[in-house]
């Protein structure tokens, strides 16, 4: 408690008044004469009893009357919390945090929630104490700064916009109470200008901000609401594409969800490719027509794209509330189709059968369909075949190879290529397969075969984050693995340094295991993938209605051939790493980001990689190298992430769990965060209360003088 008037509580001391009138003021009994004295003394004492009685209630009446009206005149401040108390107007550390998302960009009655934000931290800071700090904050991560003085303030919030990449409100929070235990003023204080949507609050975000408000104590938190509460919006969500590197006999299928808030509205949802140019092109559209909270998925196609980089946008048609989530770009790379080898004992057909009808199935290679391109040969050509031009290497089922086998596969690994080695019944002797050389490719060596007769062993993926089995993800608990039991495998040694495990066995051993050779990768199984189904077969993965071995299949030659990790579309803030082909030996590529800004980029020529970290704007971005006619052109897009332009917000329950064990203080109006602050500052006056405590005193003394004193 503190108190504005600390002087005044010596007015306290006039309780002494009432007491000298009580003494100097004693009623003195009336002498009657009367025969019967002693029931005149009796009498006497009664009375004598009353009045002393009757005075000290007076005085005391008088007393607390006295004793109150000095406390009120001291202007006492309750503190409710944390946060220092004093003067209205002495200076104050104040860090003024922006939420800055695209979600921000909301636009109600003409004013986006950013110019609304903007609006009410102009007006707060004119309200600020003289010899104040401020520092305006936002929501893009970087460190924190006072701002010299109130006019350089002023300029920061006027230029704020929003950010694509957009850190959580908790996380910013943090860097503002960082900044905050550097002031050296004992008021600090922390405005939050936010619209509460869910996206910027979410859970478990909060744990680094507990550990720094219990380093500072006394600031006070301000959270000033300027969101919608009743958002009326559609939006487009996450763009899902059948892939990101096309074979040109593949068609492209993009999937996108489109959600509706607030009233019944029916859109158009149009599909645009760029041309050379750099126009955008129409090339599909749908209709569609969403109630409030409705949802439904759209999907386009296209087909006969070229061979080259393609870049384009989804985009709703029409204005709404919020025109950063109507638009979502893509970039797709389409190339040749891959040619695989497939080396196989004899009869080598027979054997890479069902491999090769996975990868490129007859009906397929009929109509021109087939995404890989592959050619079987021989174990014993193996060794003469040139490997140039082979986007990834399948040995299945190998025999005991001379030593430049081996170190024509390493070799070829090496220089960024896939190789994947399929150990069966024709690894005898095992000593073959322990040569340095051979031990260089694959993930081990054979010691023995585990035997499982019974059929009580399968493939059992317990992680999917691997691109291989990063498809089964959403099938994870429907994939009948069971059915497709495994008899007989080989136990390999203690893997290699660097060799992961990508898929085990229900028994927990190493199923497929992938070894980093150089720039590229070697996949080793444990278990063929050509038996048929016979008494000796080592496992029934390939025959059958085998689903799951087609898709398996075809995600390892995905990987293999380098498309599966090839990554081309990002979110806002994400460094985009676009791997280059090995005779594309260009260092200097030239960068067009959104808005015809143009960077110059140098290429790890090591490592055949380009990695561009400056993706802080949603668009399709442009790389270039050399000239027109034999350049290089590749792309790759950005796209926000779905929590920057998530509306549905928090409520005050939710938002207090950001703040425990602190509290905070909610104002959607200045009127609100005026009386909040002056209730922070200077404590809740007990002024009011006080002085209607003395009144109820002083009337209570008035009626009772009068009664006692009336004459007898």
């Amino acid at each position: 408690m503190t108190f504005v008037n600390l002087s005044l509580l010596a007015g306290a001391a006039m309780i002494a008044v009432p007491i000298v009138l009580h003494l100097i003021m004693r009623q003195q009994p009336r002498r009657v004469e009367f025969p019967a004295l002693r029931f005149i003394q009796k009498q006497h004492d009664v009375n004598q009893r009353r009045l002393r009685l009757r005075h000290l209630l007076l005085l005391l009446l008088r007393m607390l009357a006295i004793a109150f009206l000095a406390f009120a005149l001291a202007r006492p401040s309750m503190k409710l919390s944390g946060g220092a108390l004093g003067s209205q107007e002495a200076p104050v550390a104040a860090a003024m945090l922006f939420d800055t998302a695209p979600r921000m960009g909301y636009r109600q009655d003409n004013q986006t929630r950013l110019e609304a934000a903007q609006e009410m931290g102009l007006w707060l800071l004119a309200q600020l104490p003289r010899e104040s700090q401020f520092a305006v904050l936002d929501a893009r991560p970087g460190p924190a700064a006072f701002q010299a003085d109130r006019g350089a303030a002023v300029e920061r919030i006027e230029r704020l916009e929003p950010a694509a990449d957009a850190q959580p409100m908790p996380v910013a929070l943090e860097e503002a109470l960082r900044l905050l235990q550097k002031s050296g003023l004992s008021r600090k204080e922390v405005y939050l200008f936010t619209d509460l949507s869910r996206g910027g609050w979410p859970e478990g975000a909060n744990n680094v901000l507990r550990q720094r408000m219990s380093e500072l104590p006394d600031v006070t938190f301000y959270v000033i609401d300027v969101g919608a509460t009743e958002p009326s919006n559609s939006a487009l969500g996450e763009l899902r594409l059948s892939g990101e590197v096309l074979s040109n006999r593949s068609p492209l299928s993009l999937g996108v969800e489109v959600s509706r808030r607030g009233t019944v509205d029916q859109r158009s949802v149009e599909l645009y490719l760029l041309d050379s140019e750099r126009n955008p092109q129409k090339r599909s559209e749908q209709s569609i027509s969403l109630g409030p909270g409705e949802s439904q998925e759209i999907v386009f196609r296209l087909g006969s794209l070229e061979v080259g980089t393609h870049q384009g946008l989804v985009r709703i048609v029409g204005q709404d509330g919020l025109a950063a989530d109507d638009v979502r770009y893509f970039t797709v790379e389409v190339r040749p189709a891959w040619r695989v080898l497939i080396a196989a004992p004899e009869p080598a057909d027979r054997y890479a059968v069902y491999l090769g009808e996975s990868l490129a199935p007859e009906t397929f290679r009929q109509r021109g369909q087939a995404r890989y391109d592959c050619r079987v040969v021989s174990l014993e050509a193996l060794a003469s075949q040139s490997l140039e031009g082979f986007a990834a290497v399948f040995v299945l089922d190998p025999t005991p190879q001379p030593p430049a086998v081996w170190k024509k596969l390493r070799d070829y690994a090496a220089d960024g290529h896939g190789v994947a080695v399929f150990l069966g019944r024709n690894a005898m002797p095992i000593d073959s397969f322990h040569h340095p050389l051979a031990q260089e490719v694959l993930a081990g060596k054979p010691l023995r075969q585990a035997r499982a007769p019974a059929g009580d062993v399968a493939l059992a993926p317990t992680d999917y984050q691997h691109p291989i089995l990063r498809v089964f993800r959403e099938h994870a608990g429907s994939v009948p693995w069971d059915a497709f039991p495994v008899f007989r495998y080989w136990q390999l040694s203690e893997p290699a340094e660097g060799v992961g495990v990508v898929l085990p066995y229900s028994d927990g051993r190493p199923a497929i295991l992938e070894r980093p050779v150089g720039t590229g990768r070697v996949l080793t199984m444990t278990t063929p993938i050509s038996d048929r189904p016979n008494q000796d077969a080592w496992n029934l993965l390939p025959v059958g209605e085998a689903w799951p071995f087609v898709i398996l299949a075809n995600e390892t030659a995905s990987y293999l051939v380098g498309s599966a990790e090839q990554q081309l579309n990002y979110l806002a803030g994400q460094p985009a790493m676009i791997h280059l082909d090995g005779d594309q030996k260009r260092r200097t590529f030239l960068l067009t980001a959104p808005g015809d800004l143009q960077f110059s980029l140098t290429a790890d020529l090591k490592q055949n990689v380009l990695v561009v970290t400056s993706t802080d704007q949603a668009g399709n971005y442009r790389l270039q190298a050399g000239g027109r006619a034999e350049g290089v052109e590749r792309g790759f897009s950005v796209n926000l992430a779905m929590d920057q332009t998530r509306l549905d917000r928090v409520n005050e329950q939710q938002l207090g769990k950001f703040f425990e064990p602190r509290d905070y203080r909610l104002a959607r109006t200045t009127e609100q965060l005026e009386r909040d602050v002056s209730t922070a500052r200077v404590g809740r006056e007990l002024f009011p209360s006080l002085i209607v405590i003395v009144a109820l005193l002083l009337g209570m003394e008035y009626v009772l003088a009068n009664r006692f004193y009336r004459k007898q």
